[in-house]
């Protein structure tokens, strides 16, 4: 049977099809394309224009349900309503997993004990988020475009597990076991469904996040947020004789203009070096393993855009994310430096070297472990590494078995408890 034209299966998507003249005119599909469909775009039209709304939206709810002129509930209510309606727009039926979710776990945080309330949140989100993954993998058909609800699935995980753990250290624990930290955000009272809610789906995150922390959260919605960051910078001493209101429109700009410039990088780079060229003949029968190495750097860099697209566009904590992005101390990369690095610490030249080598092999298999994070697809991540020959795991291993860490001479930072602190000040 011939295959469907891109056109006819633009149709297909399981979330609201109002835009689609807007993108057959942009050749955009409405929903994010599978790897199958061998569409290099993957920009979701819904998605934009939920984010270009949720935008407005902000500035009417700042400016006309404003913390001085309406209640925290009806701030709470609004935010909500207009998240649920994003997802829905979005999504469609496949929303349904998020209120699902949302509902067993607010279930659990109203019925289990604090002592316990942690550990059934993270077992039942996480172990619902897996279910959703393997079905999005191995259950639905790669080929039929389906819409990809996992990214806000595992945005609302990561908030069902951060505030279930928060209300455990806020009403299950002792302040002077908890770390400074831990402290600030503990909740001591277990939330309002309308909070929950609130705090899970709300427009201003449910789609593209950020993951915030609760108490965080409910201070914007009661108008407490900016107070409480200016009383950490010492307002007084700069010239304040009250406490000031900062405008958010030149943050707003900024990052309006970086989302601009992703999305012409994206139209750029991305289409001209797509990841579907990652499995296709030449890359895996043709190309000899040095250029394989190469073009793959370039396609994972080229496919950099469409996130910061995203991200910026949600025009809030766009800078924790990029830190979050950034290569960690792993394992192996000690291993490697407290192995081997001391000898090229002799002279600034092989300083230098040392520091580009190494550059340049975490760049490398940088863009060989986020693969299957941009493919999103089983066989197309098989294909991939069998033609690399599973190089990074193969060396991955022979390290963590011929190669250990070496102790590091400094103790190891313990975090500080309310009670050590204490401890200090009497001493």
């Amino acid at each position: 049977m011939a295959a469907e034209p891109p056109s006819s299966l633009s149709y297909r998507t399981t979330g609201s099809t109002c835009l689609h003249p807007l993108s057959e005119l942009l050749g955009i599909p409405l929903d994010q394309v599978p790897f199958t469909n061998w569409t290099p775009s993957v920009c979701l039209v819904n998605f934009v224009a939920c984010q270009l709304f949720a935008l407005f939206a902000a500035f009417w709810f700042r400016i006309y349900l404003s913390p001085g002129k309406t209640s925290p509930d009806v701030r709470h209510a609004f935010a909500t309503i207009f998240g649920i309606y994003f997802v829905i727009f979005c999504f469609g039926w496949y929303s349904v997993h998020l209120f699902v979710l949302v509902l067993m776990c607010y279930g659990i945080m109203v019925t289990a004990s604090v002592s316990s309330i942690h550990r059934y949140s993270f077992f039942v989100a996480m172990g619902y988020l897996t279910i959703c993954h393997i079905s999005r993998i191995y259950i639905f058909h790669y080929g039929i475009l389906t819409t990809d609800f996992s990214g806000p699935l595992m945005i609302v995980t990561q908030k069902i597990t951060t505030l279930a753990f928060q209300v455990h250290d806020g009403l299950g624990r002792r302040a002077e076991d908890l770390s400074a930290e831990q402290h600030r955000l503990a909740v001591k009272v277990k939330p309002s469904f309308l909070q929950y809610l609130s705090y899970l789906l709300n427009f201003m995150s449910v789609i593209a996040g950020p993951c915030n922390n609760f108490k965080d959260y409910v201070a914007f919605i009661e108008g407490r947020h900016t107070h409480m960051k200016l009383l950490e910078v010492n307002w007084k001493q700069r010239g304040f004789q009250s406490l000031p209101e900062p405008s958010p429109t030149g943050a707003v700009i900024r990052k309006l203009y970086m989302t601009l410039v992703s999305l012409l990088l994206f139209l750029t780079l991305t289409k001209t070096f797509p990841v579907t060229c990652l499995v296709d003949d030449w890359f895996v029968h043709k190309a000899n393993f040095l250029t394989r190495l190469c073009y793959l750097y370039i396609v994972m860099q080229a496919s950099k855009p469409k996130y910061y697209f995203a991200w910026t566009l949600d025009c809030h904590k766009f800078q924790n994310v990029l830190r979050k992005l950034e290569y960690s101390d792993s394992y192996l990369a000690k291993a490697m430096r407290n192995n081997y690095r001391h000898y090229f610490l002799s002279s600034k030249a092989l300083k230098v070297a040392y520091d580009v080598v190494t550059w340049a092999v975490t760049q490398l298999a940088v863009s060989y472990t986020v693969a299957p994070f941009v493919m999103l697809a089983v066989e197309p991540t098989i294909s991939l590494y069998k033609s690399m020959y599973f190089y990074l795991h193969i060396i991955s291993l022979l390290i963590i078995l011929f190669l250990p860490v070496k102790p590091h001479a400094h103790i190891q930072r313990q975090p500080q408890t309310l009670n050590s602190i204490n401890k200090k000040k009497k001493d």
